[in-house]
């Protein structure tokens, strides 16, 4: 059975990272994920998975300015001083940096070439379109061990504040 990955949220959440998308048009905006891999969860008994379902929970974000001066209307990027912050901000709430975001002006909420190239395996990767200034689509993804390619991971967005 292949495997099949799961990104919860809130909705207060998915509205942040739609909004840092908005705000930062028509450059890409970018952030940590902060929250509890299925793995976290296993240890204390806090949820039981689905078979070949492996989970995640985003329950804050850390924002971050897009460092790239060349092209920051379709690419960003952090600094070690960045992850390390945001490494740091998830430490000190008890969650743990789980993956990252970022927004694509004009363009489909799906990896570039370039985004795989940057990516590391593990973590999710949430992409949230932006089109005309609007946020659109958001999707998250996960990079291969092999690293050749994603998979696709579900998001769901809960109507109430993640536990």
């Amino acid at each position: 059975m292949a495997e099949t990955f799961q990104l919860w949220m809130n909705q207060q959440v998915a509205g942040r990272i739609r909004r840092h998308g908005a705000e930062t048009f028509p450059h890409e905006c970018c952030g940590a994920l902060l929250g509890r891999d299925s793995a976290f969860e296993e240890k204390s008994g806090a949820r039981d998975d689905a078979p070949g379902e492996t989970s995640r929970e985003v329950l804050e974000l850390f924002p971050l300015i897009n460092r790239r001066d060349d092209s920051p209307r379709n690419r960003f990027a952090v600094t070690a001083e960045d992850v390390r912050d945001a490494e740091k901000a998830a430490g000190e709430q008890g969650l743990e940096v789980i993956g990252w975001y970022h927004s694509h002006p004009d363009h489909p909420a799906r990896p570039s070439q370039f985004d795989r190239e940057h990516a590391w395996p593990w973590y999710s990767y949430v992409i949230v379109s932006v089109m005309s200034g609007e946020p659109a689509e958001m999707t998250s993804w996960r990079l291969n061990d092999d690293r050749e390619d994603y998979s696709p991971e579900n998001i769901e967005i809960r109507n109430r504040a993640v536990a």
